[in-house]
C-alpha cells in the first residue's frame, strides 16, 4: 500500500486526485493538504508520495519540503525553469522527483506525435487553449512540445507577416522560433492543437481533455512508479 499526500487538496484538481486514489485499492490517502495546512502533517502522516497541483511559488516550498523529508514527489503544476530544474536535481537525492506538464496520456501521445511529424515540414504553429483560472501561459504542455519539436527540426521556414494591425496578433515565439498561441475560456478544460505545414499538404494533431478525470489515469501512474525513478523526471514519456 502507498501512502499519499495531495497538496492543493481543496482545488479542482486536487479533488480530483483525492477522490482518484480513495478509490485504488492500491493506494492510501494519509493527507489532504491546502492554503496554511502544516507540511508537517505529510511526515506525521507517514506519505510515501506527494501529489502537488498547487501554483509555482507554493510547489517550489512543497517541493523543497519533499526533499528535505525524503519523500517521493509526482507534480503538475506548470512554469518551473530550467534554474528550478537544476536546484531539483541537487535536492532529489533521497527520494524522487516526476514532473509532468500534462497528465493525459493521449497528450503524451501528441507530443509524441508533433516530435515525429516536425522534420516533414517547414512550417507549424501551436495552439494551448485552457480553463479561465490558469495564470501561466504558454502551457507547460505548448512549451514541452515545442521544445520536443524544435530539437527533431530546426529547418522552420520564415514568417512572412512585415506587419501586425494588432500586437501580438501573430502570437508569441518559442523554441526553434515556432509560433505559440495561448486562450483562456471559460468551459473549457485543457486543449492543444499542432498546426504543420509543408507544399500541398498540412496536418493537425489535436488533444481535448474534456473533464479533469482524463488526468487521473496518468497521476496515479506516476504515484505508483515514481519510487522506480531516480532523481528527477520531467515528462510522463518514461512511464509508458
Amino acid at each position: 500500500m502507498i501512502s499519499v499526500g495531495v497538496l492543493g487538496a481543496a482545488g479542482r484538481m486536487g479533488r480530483e486526485v483525492c477522490r482518484a486514489v480513495e478509490t485504488a485499492d492500491d493506494l492510501e490517502l494519509v493527507a489532504s493538504i491546502d492554503l496554511d495546512d502544516p507540511l508537517d502533517r505529510l511526515v506525521d502522516a507517514g506519505a510515501d508520495v506527494i501529489v502537488d497541483f498547487t501554483v509555482l511559488d507554493a510547489a517550489r516550498a512543497n517541493l523543497a519540503f519533499a526533499a528535505d523529508a525524503g519523500i517521493h514527489a509526482v507534480v503538475g503544476t506548470t512554469g518551473f525553469t530550467e534554474d528550478d530544474l537544476t536546484a531539483f536535481r541537487e535536492a532529489f537525492t533521497d527520494s524522487n522527483l516526476l514532473i509532468a506538464p500534462n497528465f493525459a496520456i493521449g497528450a503524451v501521445l501528441m507530443m509524441r506525435f508533433a516530435e515525429l511529424a516536425a522534420p516533414y515540414f517547414d512550417t507549424a504553429e501551436v495552439i494551448e487553449l485552457h480553463h479561465d483560472q490558469k495564470v501561466d501561459a504558454p502551457s507547460g504542455t505548448a512549451m514541452l512540445t515545442l521544445e520536443r519539436m524544435a530539437a527533431a527540426s530546426s529547418a522552420w521556414g520564415d514568417d512572412p507577416t512585415t506587419t501586425e494591425v494588432v500586437p501580438g496578433a501573430r502570437g508569441g515565439r518559442g523554441p526553434g522560433d515556432i509560433p505559440v498561441h495561448s486562450i483562456r475560456m471559460r468551459g473549457m478544460v485543457a486543449h492543444q492543437e499542432v498546426l504543420l505545414g509543408t507544399t500541398g499538404q498540412t496536418l493537425s494533431i489535436r488533444h481535448d481533455s474534456i473533464d479533469r478525470s482524463s488526468f487521473m489515469p496518468g497521476v496515479l501512474l506516476g504515484v505508483r512508479r515514481i519510487a522506480a525513478l531516480p532523481g528527477v523526471t520531467v515528462g510522463l514519456d518514461e512511464l509508458l
